[in-house]
């Protein structure tokens, strides 16, 4: 019982880890190599954009896979790219991430959330736990609000291009393996191989860009240091910004961290950066450390509802103080800052979980400093102070 509830707790705060890449032989796991997976991400093209690419450096591989697959849609400039066939969703069927063109010099990378899953009841493709597909009809020209609210002026991603990369593999964008839970449920959980290629993909159609603001929410949120890192590699000379949004309370347990890395393959995902040294930290809190070694130019940010429902139920089923969830916020952050990495936060009080496309995204204000605000200042790269409330409740 007690392992169960810490996996529960791994769906949404697991992080990438040093662990065996074998799982247990009732569930045989087959995974993909950091390396393979660089080898296997492609530098597509999409019509219209360019179809030059960015130089390659050192530390991603040369790729000769085919070009994905797109549909230009009108709806909002959004085209639709179907991912060639190493990416997958949980059943097996294509993946599919979309391109919004906007300015090519300034281009946001984000990350969908939506659950994970760890077992064969979880897994299921009907639990309802978490998204099993992202089929070219499941487009985000549906979601208007937030971020994605171009019309809106207030909006400081407003004239951005945008990779928009799904999430349909229940592994918080970090799995590289294909896990068999039972005779009839085989889970591709190849969250990372999906999300890597999107973000090949921007290096490729915006060759050029001058900044790269990478953005996740929820299980999305989790994994932006690491994507953060990633970009500085793919594009050099690009100013990057990290924002996550509603993943700060999350605790790292190394226990479950080393099992749920059997599960996903989450091995494969760990970039070789040289500045990690000798057992380098790959929780949570550990990817804005790595992360931020790595490219300490990088702005790291983010943003938390102090009782957010969500993180709360987590923190309470793993016996942690959930009554006082924002006291579990304000240590990961100080764990963060202890280790040198000037982390920029914004709390605000109440229960919702997330607020980066939902309406809220212009009207919540904390302590006087409204959130849009303090987000264009992010993108602008002059992070105003940190913002957190002081009646949370």
């Amino acid at each position: 019982m007690r392992r169960a509830v810490a996996i529960v707790i791994a769906m949404l705060g697991f992080a990438i880890a040093g662990c065996s890449n074998d799982s247990s032989d009732s569930s045989p796991t087959e995974q993909t190599s950091a390396a393979n997976v660089a080898a296997t991400a492609p530098l597509a093209t999409v019509a219209p954009a360019s179809t030059s690419t960015a130089p390659t450096p050192s530390t991603v591989a040369d790729t000769t896979t085919p070009a994905p697959t797109t549909a230009a849609l009108p709806i909002n400039n959004w085209q639709a790219v179907t991912a060639p066939t190493d990416c997958m969703c949980a059943d097996g069927s294509s993946y599919t991430y979309w391109i919004h063109h906007g300015d090519p010099s300034k281009v946001v990378f984000y990350l969908q959330g939506g659950g994970a899953c760890f077992d064969p009841r979880t897994c299921a493709f009907d639990s309802g736990t978490y998204k099993v597909t992202a089929p070219a009809t499941d487009d985000p020209t549906a979601i208007t609000t937030g971020i994605f609210d171009f019309a809106d002026a207030r909006n400081p991603i407003a004239d951005y291009s945008v990779v928009f990369a799904p999430y349909c593999t229940g592994d918080l964008h970090l799995g590289t393996a294909t896990h068999v839970y039972g005779p009839q449920l085989t889970v591709q959980h190849k969250g990372f191989i999906n999300a890597s290629t999107a973000l090949h993909d921007l290096a490729a159609q915006f060759p050029d860009a001058k900044q790269v603001f990478v953005a996740g929410e929820s299980a999305g949120s989790a994994p932006t240091p690491l994507y953060g890192g990633l970009a500085h590699d793919l594009l050099p000379n690009a100013q990057i910004e990290v924002l996550a949004d509603s993943s700060g309370a999350y605790p790292n347990v190394p226990a479950v961290t080393t099992f749920i890395s059997a599960l996903w393959g989450t091995d494969g995902a760990k970039p070789a950066w040289p500045e990690m040294g000798d057992n380098p930290d790959w929780s949570l809190n550990g990817l804005y450390i790595q992360a931020s070694k790595h490219a300490p130019d990088i702005i790291f940010a983010r943003h938390d509802y102090a009782f957010d429902a969500v993180q709360t139920t987590f923190a309470k089923l793993a016996g942690l103080p959930s009554e006082n969830l924002v006291s579990l916020i304000d240590a990961n952050t100080a764990v963060i800052e202890q280790e040198g990495v000037d982390l920029h936060s914004y709390v605000a009080p109440g229960t919702t979980h997330t607020v980066l496309s939902r309406p809220e995204f212009y009207t919540e204000t904390v302590e006087g400093s409204p959130f849009v605000d303090w987000v264009s200042d992010l993108v602008r790269r002059q992070p105003a102070p940190d913002v957190h409330c002081t009646e949370c409740t």
